[in-house]
């Protein structure tokens, strides 16, 4: 008979963890019970929600506005030095929210910002690595404009452009989105690594194609909705998808061998 692995390593030390946070298998309903857990948490927490929705707006209206008056090139500046390191802190924030109320806690701003001060760390890392992968993903549509330039007239050019433009950036879209499904989560939730938080997101984003692939769409859908009102309507979706996120990183990935964040 096997005797049952110590709780420790030897010498008293904890046992290794895990490389990978261990992920479900998802149903393919799970991404419309997760907005749905979502929408609730909004409806708990409708003050803190506006108050971060109103930021998310004014950051937008922002970004867009000074990329109006300063050119195309300003605007992709302003993308990834306003979003790519702003949006993490801002997720983190709202995360905690869902977790408070998950803990039977009322959420206060004050507990939201500092879970984002204590995981600033984390969030910038993340944001580094978004920043390179928008950065290689710009590079490579200058290299297919490069490569496949569109004459004049010449239909079957632009069809090929298209084609091509498309494919490549269809595989940057799904590397940063399975870098960021459920990482920021994680890390709102369990003193865990950046490194470790991304690679377990990928590993459960193709363990579960389907499902992800809906969630993904859903995501799109809903925030081009927002861009769509004239960033109003970011207002009240961004909470909500934010929310709803917390609840696809519960539901999928279980880091339980991590300690957690403190309340």
């Amino acid at each position: 008979m096997t005797s049952p692995a110590p709780a420790t390593a030897p010498g008293g030390a904890p046992p290794p963890r895990p490389l990978l946070v261990p992920c479900a298998r998802l149903g393919r309903d799970a991404p419309w019970r997760w907005l749905r857990r979502g929408w609730q948490d909004v409806r708990r927490a409708p003050g803190l929600s506006a108050v971060f929705g109103l930021v998310i707006v004014l950051i937008s209206a922002g970004v867009a506005a000074l990329a109006w008056s300063l050119g195309r090139f300003a605007l992709l500046a302003m993308l990834l030095s306003g979003f790519v390191f702003v949006a993490p802190l801002l997720g983190v924030g709202l995360y905690g929210i869902s977790r408070a109320l998950a803990a039977g806690r009322r959420p206060r701003l004050a507990d939201s910002l500092r879970l984002a001060r204590r995981t600033v760390g984390q969030a910038a890392v993340f944001a580094l690595a978004q920043m390179v992968i928008l950065l290689v993903w710009s590079r490579a549509g200058m290299m297919v404009g490069a490569f496949f330039p569109v004459q004049e007239g010449e239909l079957s050019d632009l069809v090929e452009f298209l084609a091509i433009g498309s494919a490549a950036g269809s595989v940057f879209a799904a590397l940063t989105f399975a870098v960021a499904a459920f990482s920021l989560p994680m890390i709102a939730d369990r003193e865990v690594d950046m490194i470790t938080a991304c690679i377990s997101s990928v590993h459960a984003v193709l363990r579960n194609k389907a499902v992800a692939a809906l969630w993904a769409l859903l995501l799109a859908i809903l925030t081009a909705v927002g861009f769509a009102s004239a960033f109003l309507g970011l207002a009240l979706i961004m909470p909500w998808l934010a929310y709803a996120t917390w609840h696809a990183y519960r539901e999928t990935l279980d880091a339980s061998d991590w300690p957690e964040q403190p309340l």
